[in-house]
């Protein structure tokens, strides 16, 4: 039997690996090895689908950022974690995704740009607000400015008309940004704690 949930896993699996503007209706139906009607069944047209796709993924990746930032006390051990789980989720999307997202989709963009807008930023700020609490982030940083900075400089990591793939490791970039962001916003206290997770490396 056809569920809701295998068309929508099927799909994002599809659209992740080739993109989503190239990947027709009847290209999903095969990949599914199920008929196109069986499909339109579930979403009037490929819009709805991308939404579904988009939604169900963000609603996956608040849940695993919620679970990274549980664990410890230590607010820097919060942040880290919080960063890694953020690229590990841009690691995730084609940048071909992204364009198409960007340019074709613009229901479905909305929705990850108010994901991002919304629950990685107010996340970030509550993080250096905690930090800054305990002392290991600097008083003097705004918080709102530098959380919105971050966000935004994950995807700028990815965007391969300022990086060029051929010239650039897209890893290599996003490992610097994460640096200079978290030795930028640290005290001395902060960075001492930073130290001791690059050498646990």
């Amino acid at each position: 039997m056809v569920t809701l949930q295998r068309v929508i896993n099927g799909s994002e699996e599809l659209f992740l690996n080739a993109g989503i503007k190239s990947v027709t209706m009847d290209d999903v139906a095969r990949h599914l090895g199920i008929s196109k009607k069986t499909i339109y069944h579930f979403f009037r047209d490929k819009n709805e689908l991308v939404d579904a796709i988009v939604s169900k993924r963000l609603r996956e990746d608040c849940d695993d950022l919620l679970a990274l930032v549980d664990g410890s006390e230590n607010m820097i051990n919060k942040l880290v974690s919080m960063t890694k789980g953020v690229e590990e989720i841009f690691s995730r999307i084609n940048p071909i995704v992204v364009h198409d997202l960007r340019k074709y989709f613009p229901v479905a963009w909305l929705r990850f740009q108010k994901f991002k807008a919304e629950f990685l930023v107010s996340t970030l700020e509550n993080l250096l607000k905690k930090g800054i609490q305990q002392g290991y982030i600097r008083p003097d940083i705004d918080i709102k400015i530098i959380a919105r900075m971050r966000v935004n400089q994950i995807e700028l990591g990815f965007d391969s008309a300022v990086f060029p793939t051929a010239e650039f490791n897209i890893w290599k970039v996003q490992h610097q940004f994460l640096e200079h962001f978290n030795y930028g916003i640290c005290t001395v206290k902060g960075i001492d704690i930073l130290n001791q997770h690059k050498d646990g490396c």
